[in-house]
């Protein structure tokens, strides 16, 4: 009967949301992550077409570029590129062979880098790249038979373990941290990016019945065996946490746990969840700070999403929950959800202060799967947002730009200033902000006209004529998202009554 009433409870405060806000546009915050899983495997979500030829290298980048085109004008602020793959990525890489999907070929180069020309242009519009690295599966039989020699499984066999149909890397082996530590590291090191995001990080499904008994016998040290294979899972995350911090505390380091953490006292998980299941102890990882985020994959509806989503919020520890929505069941071949389940999840999100909202997949986002995609525009993602800062890191914001020039054009304006220094020894970049209102109120998102950019110039020309703008202002923004005060670049003309006293 309790269950029965919390039930009825949370339906009671979903369509109150909805009711109080579908009449108009939710209201935003400057704050909030919107992310999306731009997924490489097969080219499910990119690339359509393979790099054989120059030509086909263009085509290839143009999609993405096109791709990324429309993100950046639905107010989208991060992408989840799929960098490793199945023990393959997409990266010129001195561990791991490139994998099929660019070329067609595994182990094949594209003919030029689709990571560091992924980071380029979603810099360029003002979006974070975080990648997407698939942790412990190395593939099925047939990907790692196409590896052949590339394969971890020939190169370290022993660190490998096959499961059912599939191979994984035995988390139980210490090896399995080292080797893992050296593909982070790799990245980390050579690539811009914002953000490392690790995807199955954790034991497969059916876990229980995983074949790691010999290497229990040799390094349980008489644990639990459940208990050995969450600490297993969690000394990794803490090793790829290390590695990446040491070499560039900006970078956001995060996972996509289960949706469902574990049983909660609103709601049973029945019997698939992160702790018991996989043993994902997630919620651990944010407590003792050896992660940024989490982007739980919340593919459920009803009772099995709302119970959870509020357990993620009590136990964040300081650090950042982005829901995943499983956007991919509204299509009819799927589950064929009604649209109004996402649209009552995202406001929930924002109803209990989660810190933002990620989707998969991209395709599904893009094709405007059940007018989702016009839904975001029209209504929930009107104004741009920024990604919060990343206060346990660093806290101290880069000196404010100093001697602004501001020119007016025939149409918009031309503005440059002096560059800003910052106790992060990284350059820092700037954001723009207008208002017909003096002074400009950076808080407030209408006015936020450009997320990033790296110039210490810029020129604004707009599209159409009511969307000039008077008052302009330009701040600093370190990598971890510290913001500086602003710096006017033009202020109101003085009355004639204020220059005679």
């Amino acid at each position: 009967m309790c269950h029965f009433k919390i039930i009825i409870l949370f339906l009671s405060l979903c369509g109150f949301v909805y009711r109080t806000s579908v009449s108009g546009q939710s209201i935003q915050s400057k704050y909030e992550i919107r992310a999306t899983w731009l997924t490489t495997l097969g080219g499910l979500d990119w690339p359509s077409q393979k790099a054989t030829s120059a030509g086909s290298i263009e085509r290839q980048k143009k999609e993405l570029c096109n791709i990324l085109d429309k993100l950046k004008a639905a107010n989208f602020n991060t992408v989840l590129l799929q960098t490793r793959v199945r023990g393959d990525v997409i990266y010129p890489s001195k561990i791991e062979a490139f994998t099929e999907s660019l070329s067609g070929h595994e182990a094949q180069n594209p003919g030029y880098d689709p990571l560091k020309f992924a980071i380029d242009e979603c810099h360029k519009r003002g979006l974070e790249l975080h990648a997407w690295f698939v942790t412990i599966p190395i593939g099925n039989l047939r990907q790692v038979r196409l590896l052949g020699k590339n394969s971890v499984t020939r190169k370290h066999p022993g660190i490998c373990t096959r499961f059912k149909d599939s191979w994984y890397l035995n988390p139980g082996n210490p090896g399995t941290a080292d080797y893992l530590a050296s593909l982070v590291h790799e990245i980390v090191a050579n690539y811009d990016i914002d953000g490392i995001h690790f995807d199955y990080i954790r034991y497969p499904e059916q876990g229980e019945k995983f074949p790691d008994q010999a290497t229990y016998r040799k390094y349980g040290k008489k644990q639990p065996l459940k208990n050995w294979r969450r600490n297993n899972i969690t000394n990794i995350v803490r090793r790829l946490y290390s590695e990446t911090k040491k070499l560039k505390p900006w970078v956001k380091v995060s996972s996509s746990p289960i949706g469902k953490y574990n049983d909660t006292g609103r709601y049973p998980s029945r019997g698939w969840n992160a702790y018991e299941t996989v043993y994902q102890d997630a919620q651990a990882w944010l407590k003792e700070g050896i992660h940024d985020a989490l982007f739980p994959m919340m593919y459920f509806q009803g009772n099995s999403f709302y119970p959870f989503a509020l357990d993620w919020q009590e136990n964040k520890s300081g650090k950042w929950i982005i829901p995943g929505l499983g956007i991919y069941f509204l299509h009819p071949k799927e589950q064929n959800w009604k649209l109004d389940e996402i649209v009552r999840q995202i406001y929930f999100i924002r109803s209990i202060k989660l810190d933002g909202q990620a989707y998969f997949r991209n395709r599904f986002l893009l094709d405007n799967t059940k007018g989702l995609f016009d839904q975001l525009k029209e209504q929930f993602y009107t104004t741009p947002a920024v990604v919060p800062p990343m206060t346990w890191i660093d806290s101290i914001a880069p000196s404010a730009p100093s001697e602004p020039y501001f020119q007016p054009l025939d149409r918009g304006v031309r503005l440059s200033w002096k560059p800003s220094t910052d106790n992060l020894a990284t350059p820092v970049f700037y954001r723009i902000y207008a208002s017909n209102e003096y002074p400009v109120n950076i808080e407030d998102p209408q006015n936020l006209i450009e997320i990033r950019t790296d110039s210490t110039q810029y020129t604004y020309i707009p599209e159409l004529p009511w969307n000039e703008r008077i008052y302009w202002a330009v701040t600093a923004t370190d990598r971890c998202g510290n913001e500086s005060m602003p710096l006017p670049m033009n202020k109101p003309f003085l009355q004639e009554s204020n220059l005679k006293n």
